[in-house]
């Protein structure tokens, strides 16, 4: 087999955008701007940025769920034994394309049709492409079911979305999607929508198949901690472009050896409730100074118009309960908290703030 499964060269996607619409005035937004990467066979490769950055334009292109503006993606094609071109596929091509490549959604909620049954769902990627008799498609659904840990099988085939937690779903969405044997995956932010105390098996699960299978993974996430778990490297983008790319840990120690860590400070927003975990990386790797704000209230001074920064009292609840010492006193903040938010009239965005409250 290649060396790589996937090369992209200068990809850009471009879309046309008015202030209204009756305006003639068009704006273009390159939301993806010549950026150029390349996954090796069973590699992951993580794709960070920030929101609006163009990590999942870029997904939806190289699945051609979007028409790209311009620019070359090559796919490894198993039965020339060669890197070609995803263009201009003919019927039967891209049918052997989608199968190759598939993608899991962010949210399992949304993702699953929920008037199917768990049974109907894994089976419609083989009823569209005609694969196997319908007793070889139910064997594929039984024995995909036992590989992502529903088990027994037979107990959760007739069952619908609505019935099943969020992390029973986001095993549905993997085996729906592993039951094509791809060789590249697709993963936009699959543990993002989960609580965090059941990210872990999930991600667990995704690099076991991963070897097991001999998956490659684009994995788009906000989360370093979770980058730093699941990718072997790990591509930034910032405003459509990739800024940096590098082995995970060559990338995430890079400020750190070229800028003292006492010179360093970060801010994040609690997207996707990930803030606290990306706290808990660069205080690993010696960073000291973090920007946070009471009851999570305030715009960004880095991303005009963004909301969400993390909450100064979830910062210090993690912080008193692995030993780092501030010398803030905690309830004092949530005291604050509460008098700013009861003013403005609205709840603090602190997860500890209200528990605090409802004791």
């Amino acid at each position: 087999m290649a060396d790589n499964i996937l090369e992209v060269q200068n990809l850009t996607k471009h879309f046309e955008v008015s202030n209204s619409v009756f305006s003639r005035n068009k704006k273009i937004v390159k939301a993806v701007d010549g950026i150029s990467f390349h996954i090796k066979a069973g590699e992951t490769l993580g794709l960070v940025g920030q929101s609006g950055c163009g990590k999942t334009t870029t997904a939806r292109a190289l699945c051609l769920l979007v028409e790209k503006t311009s620019g070359e993606i090559n796919f490894y094609n198993s039965d020339t034994k060669n890197m070609e071109s995803i263009d201009n596929l003919n019927e039967e091509e891209l049918k052997s394309f989608r199968r190759n490549i598939q993608m899991i959604f962010q949210d399992p909620y949304e993702s699953l049709n929920p008037r199917w049954n768990i049974k109907d769902i894994i089976l419609e990627p083989l009823n569209i492409r005609n694969i196997g008799d319908l007793k070889d498609r139910e064997e594929a659904v039984y024995e995909i079911l036992k590989t992502v840990g529903l088990t027994p099988p037979e107990n959760h085939m007739p069952r619908y979305p609505h019935e099943l937690s969020g992390w029973q779903r986001q095993r549905v969405s993997i085996a729906r999607t592993l039951i094509m044997k791809p060789k590249f995956v697709v993963c936009d932010e699959p543990t993002s929508m989960l609580d965090v105390s059941i990210r872990i098996s999930i991600m667990d699960l995704m690099l076991n198949l991963a070897k097991d299978l001999e998956v490659s993974y684009l994995y788009i996430t906000h989360d370093l901690a979770v980058a730093r778990y699941m990718c072997d490297r790990i591509a930034v983008m910032f405003n459509g472009k990739i800024v940096e790319i590098a082995q995970t840990e060559e990338l995430l120690s890079l400020l750190v050896k070229k800028i003292n860590e006492k010179y360093l400070a970060c801010h994040f927003h609690d997207t996707y409730g990930q803030a606290l975990s990306n706290i808990y990386a660069v205080l690993q790797m010696g960073v000291q100074t973090l920007d946070t704000s009471v009851a999570g209230l305030g715009g960004c001074p880095y991303a005009k118009g963004a909301t969400g920064n993390v909450a100064t009292e979830d910062v210090l609840y993690m912080l008193n309960g692995i030993g780092i010492k501030t010398g803030i006193e905690l309830e004092k903040i949530i005291k604050v908290s509460w008098y700013i938010s009861n003013y403005m009239k609205r709840l603090p965005n602190s997860r500890v703030a209200r528990a605090y409250i409802n004791q």
